[in-house]
């Protein structure tokens, strides 16, 4: 389990043994059950989760009770309430489990420990945050520039092992269309 931690850390920067099981120590292992949430709105959020295993989806549930789907995370994503853990304020989101699910833990205290006391993590931590910038502009200027059909095949395109795993009607929620719509794009 901590190897995948170490590979997806050393492709923005290299680590010594000693280095890894330093940051490793500040990571705490958890195991969610599928439809268990992780972070639930209305809650204070002060943990950070890297995806061992598993899938979960972040979600937003407007005034009328309509869930929309802000992102899904897998196997090597970071996920949490970024604007609830950065501001120490209650969570807008909810996040759970669509399969069964284990995370790695790191806490704002010990990023916070880490990022100080290691340039190189805090470097790692930059490069991650502005790379989730990027992915969220590409999602926000996808609904602006494309159709639900070209959002569906960029989609397949890019993340096929995805698609293979979220259910069609999440699928769908997640691009703007009915499960229908779905059907006819894949048909």
């Amino acid at each position: 389990m901590s190897l995948r931690l170490r590979t997806h850390i050393e492709e923005i920067i290299t680590l010594t043994d000693a280095e890894f099981d330093y940051i490793l120590s500040h990571f705490e292992l958890k195991k969610f059950r599928k439809h268990q949430f992780v972070v639930q709105e209305g809650n204070y959020v002060d943990q950070e989760y890297f995806v061992l295993e598993g899938l979960l989806k972040s979600t937003y549930l407007n005034d009328d009770g309509k869930e929309h789907i802000l992102q899904f995370s897998m196997e090597n994503w970071w996920v949490t309430d970024y604007q609830a853990f950065n501001n120490y304020e209650k969570a807008t989101l909810n996040i759970d489990c669509i399969e069964d699910v284990s995370v790695l833990v790191l806490t704002d205290f010990n990023k916070s420990k880490l990022c100080s006391e290691m340039h190189k993590m805090e470097h790692f931590f930059r490069i991650k945050t502005n790379m989730g910038y990027v992915g969220l502009q590409q999602r926000i200027l996808s609904f602006l520039k494309f159709d639900a059909r070209s959002r569906y095949m960029h989609l397949i395109e890019k993340y096929p092992q995805l698609y293979q795993r979220v259910p069609k009607t999440l699928m769908a929620s997640y691009l703007g269309v009915s499960r229908e719509t779905l059907s006819r794009f894949s048909a």
